[in-house]
């Protein structure tokens, strides 16, 4: 069974970790699928293994380089989008940086570039595709949030501040839209293998350890595998909520 056959997905930050898990997983579920990201080269890599991936011979698969905070270029790409796949049933808010540091050191710029990435990106991204979902009466919409906009993390104010602001963002725009039949969830990841934790140390990842029942940190794949529950029909009466993937670390 397809679960995502004759769907089309538009995935920010879809060029690794997360996000590449996610276009990989709905790719193998019969989705077209489109991926943003910065890097073109990646971007070529990621696109070559939808296509390793496909299960049917009616599958799209493209991506495209833009800044997800400009609003011109996010106009671009899913202009194009819709003009190549006509419709976009499933959007998911994946792209984020991180910048981190102290606030009290922290420079302007750093809070502004991740606000701009990982919240203010969504904005436009809901805004621009949900006139066509609201005239098709249905659609998926899954921001990719983190544990460290339930918890907070020291040295990560900007982080923590802009992914519950996604939190809150999914909270509203659910409600707004709901008798649409659209769904608009967020998952909260954990400590998943990244580049963003490769960097950590040995004496880091052993202390993060402790904190996780678990014992492990979580992969790509099972992030993917919620957001392929909350992309197919599986969980057309599931909107609002903030779902966490980490392994038992957060409990309330």
């Amino acid at each position: 069974m397809q679960l995502l056959k004759n769907k089309t997905a538009f995935i920010t930050g879809g060029t690794a970790g997360i996000g590449k898990g996610i276009a990989l997983g709905f790719a193998k579920q019969g989705a077209s699928v489109a991926i943003c990201g910065t890097n073109r080269e990646r971007a070529e890599q990621v696109k070559s293994e939808l296509e390793q991936n496909r299960v049917s011979s009616d599958q799209q698969f493209t991506y495209y380089i833009i800044d997800v905070s400009n609003r011109e270029e996010v106009e671009n790409a899913v202009q194009e989008f819709l003009s190549a796949f006509k419709q976009c049933d499933i959007l998911v808010n994946n792209a984020g940086i991180t910048r981190d540091g102290l606030l009290m050191r922290m420079k302007e710029v750093d809070w502004d570039d991740v606000l701009r990435i990982n919240l203010k990106a969504a904005f436009h991204l809901c805004q621009l595709f949900m006139k066509p979902m609201l005239k098709a009466r249905q659609g998926k919409i899954i921001n990719v949030s983190s544990v460290v906009g339930l918890i907070g993390n020291p040295g990560q104010t900007n982080y923590a501040a802009a992914k519950a602001g996604l939190i809150g963002f999914t909270k509203s725009l659910a409600q707004e839209i709901a008798s649409r039949k659209i769904c608009v969830n967020c998952i909260a990841p954990g400590f998943i293998e990244t580049k963003m934790t490769d960097v950590l140390s040995s004496e880091q990842k052993e202390h993060l350890l402790k904190s996780i029942p678990m014992a492990r940190l979580g992969t790509a794949d099972e992030v993917a595998n919620l957001a392929l529950f909350l992309a197919s029909p599986l969980s057309d009466y599931i909107t609002g909520q903030t779902i966490n993937v980490d392994g038992g670390m957060v409990t309330a």
